[in-house]
């Protein structure tokens, strides 16, 4: 029987390689690119509760849209309970960026009621534990350039290119 607050790890496997999810008794905290770093050894699902396999299996789903350029749609509950309080409301603002849509970092933080914040937005992106579903790569830099990502730029330009979004770089 596992720990109460236990995360479970669990991979994805995908034609762009091997993500891991990460559950904890609230929904998916975490979710990692193939080769990213901390990489550890997840789980193949087999072991896992029956809510964690409902997640995952709308995690699988919701990935695979995602790396068509399409939305997610049907997520599993999203903890984003490991960040502070304005790490959460940049999160929870990211969240509303349409598929085939972008913001700037400034524009995040105008929405969010720190104008001068920009900096801050920026690092709370990086920090980002659910990149893609809390979609940080279509948070860009002023003059649309391409600005920082978590996973790398590579993969926030092949986000981005399979979203049909055009960027400077």
């Amino acid at each position: 029987m596992k720990k109460k607050n236990e995360l479970v790890e669990v991979a994805i496997p995908t034609a762009d390689g091997e993500f891991v999810a990460r559950y904890s008794e609230s929904g998916l905290c975490g979710l990692r690119f193939p080769g990213g770093r901390n990489a550890s050894r997840p789980e193949n699902g087999a072991g896992v509760s029956g809510q964690i396999r409902k997640w995952h299996e709308r995690t699988v789903e919701g990935l695979s849209n995602a790396l068509e350029g399409r939305d997610p749609k049907n997520l599993p509950p999203i903890d984003l309970s490991a960040g502070t309080e304005f790490q959460r409301r940049v999160w929870e603002t990211m969240r509303t960026i349409a598929c085939g849509r972008t913001l700037t970092y400034g524009e995040i933080a105008k929405r969010i009621g720190k104008p001068k914040a920009v900096r801050a937005v920026g690092g709370a992106c990086g920090a980002n534990p659910v990149p893609v579903f809390v979609p940080c790569h279509r948070v860009l830099a002023a003059n649309q350039r391409l600005g920082g990502f978590s996973g790398g730029l590579d993969w926030k330009r092949r986000l981005l290119e399979r979203e049909s979004i055009k960027v400077l770089l």
